[in-house]
């Protein structure tokens, strides 16, 4: 796939969605909502392969290892680096926030804001049991990726302790599925540019300047938060850690950054991150298992816009919240980073624990829906870029190459 092709996508959807909004002109608003099926059904595509892809790289990688002290070694990795950089990207959200309102007026609230619907999000124990699908079937057809994963680890432990005949028999099999839908895969991808545009287009246009005009600290401060998460967190240990040059990471990551960004689902980009994590030195194995544990678990930015939206928001609404509320807040951000959909504006939908811990309105989630398309690109794009950082470090910590 032309990664300029991608990015010219991306840059006319842009301008085009900009013009609209700004002229008004029928023609260009015509365009761009006309371009709007071009952008579902490429997300549709994307989504058709990812499941069925996933679960036969998972059960693959596991099995193929045989040894499960091996899986224990780079899931152990993997986990610990989500959990290490989550964290911090949640505090980071929240520091920055308060920073950036303290040089500005309120922000007066757009009438006629949507009212959210929100999710509660589970309890600790509620979290871990919905983990074990029971019914894996009726898990896919709801798009529920992380129980699905658990299912395909354990089938693939278990058959990874079969004998030689019976496991390669069963790996080989999941290797033919997954290269079919890989093929699959690079045909989408050719379609991204018009893909892309009808994303990008349509909802540049129905935005407008206006209402991102009364939201752009907001807005600017996520975004810059986000880029300063990956230099002084994702950068560092790719550099110390998994002994990958900046310059090299960032350019083996520009194709899949751009995916996530424009698609704003880290899931729809894991395919371009399979073919792009071995010329990062990722060795095959380290790649099955690891992208995918990711791509479900690992949602660093999304916890540090969770945390930068709780201290917007109350702001917003001139709420006095004490210390010990804002460390409540912080872990449940942390916690629903976790449960956060691969779709887009999901991570919006699990903050209703922060927000009660705080005493914000939940009628400020309308507010982030309908300012939330540009947030979504950058920290979904951020999401991207951290679980090839995972898959990097976790190789130089437990992977043994191929």
């Amino acid at each position: 796939m032309n990664n300029r092709l991608m990015l010219l996508g991306l840059a006319a959807g842009l301008l085009v969605g900009l013009a609209a909004s700004t002229s008004g002109a029928p023609l260009l608003l015509g365009l761009a909502e006309a371009s709007a099926p071009a952008g579902d059904l490429f997300i549709a595509a994307i989504q058709m392969v990812v499941i069925p892809l996933v679960m036969a790289i998972v059960f693959a990688g596991v099995a193929r290892l045989g040894d499960t002290r091996t899986l224990g070694r780079m899931g152990g990795s993997a986990l610990g680096f989500i959990v290490l950089t989550t964290a911090p990207a949640v505090v980071l959200g929240m520091v920055s926030m308060h920073v950036a309102l303290g040089f500005v007026p309120p922000v007066p609230i757009p009438e006629g804001a949507p009212v959210a619907q929100a999710t509660e999000l589970p309890g600790l124990i509620d979290f871990l049991v919905g983990l074990v699908p029971r019914n894996p079937f009726a898990a896919a057809a709801d798009g529920r990726l992380l129980p699905l994963l658990v299912f395909s680890v354990m089938v693939g432990a278990a058959a990874g302790t079969l004998g030689a005949e019976s496991r390669e028999r069963l790996v080989g099999f999941a290797d033919a599925v997954s290269d079919a839908f890989i093929v699959l895969v690079r045909w989408i991808l050719w379609t991204a540019p018009v893909g892309i545009f009808g994303l990008v287009a349509p909802a540049t246009a129905r935005m407008g300047l206006t209402l991102l005009q009364s939201l752009a600290v907001f807005i600017v401060t996520v975004i810059v938060a986000l880029f300063v998460f990956m230099v002084l967190v994702y950068l560092p240990l790719v550099t110390v850690i998994g002994r990958v040059s900046p310059g090299r990471f960032i350019r083996g990551t520009i194709a899949s950054y751009t995916m996530g960004f424009t698609t704003t689902s880290s899931v729809a980009t894991l395919p371009v991150l399979l073919r792009d994590a071995p010329d990062l030195g990722v060795s095959q194995r380290v790649t099955d298992l690891v992208i995918p544990l990711a791509a479900s678990l690992n949602r660093a930015g999304s916890g540090l816009f969770q945390g930068a939206s709780v201290v917007f928001l109350a702001w917003l609404y001139g709420v006095q919240v004490p210390g010990g509320a804002w460390v409540g807040a912080a872990i449940a951000c942390f916690f629903a980073a976790a449960t956060v959909a691969p779709v887009p504006s999901a991570s919006i939908m699990t903050m209703a624990p922060a927000l009660s811990a705080v005493g914000a309105p939940f009628a400020g989630l309308g507010i982030l829906l309908g300012v939330d398309r540009i947030p979504d690109m950058f920290r979904s794009a951020t999401n991207m870029t951290g679980h090839m950082a995972a898959a990097v470090v976790t190789e130089a910590l437990a992977g043994d190459g191929e």
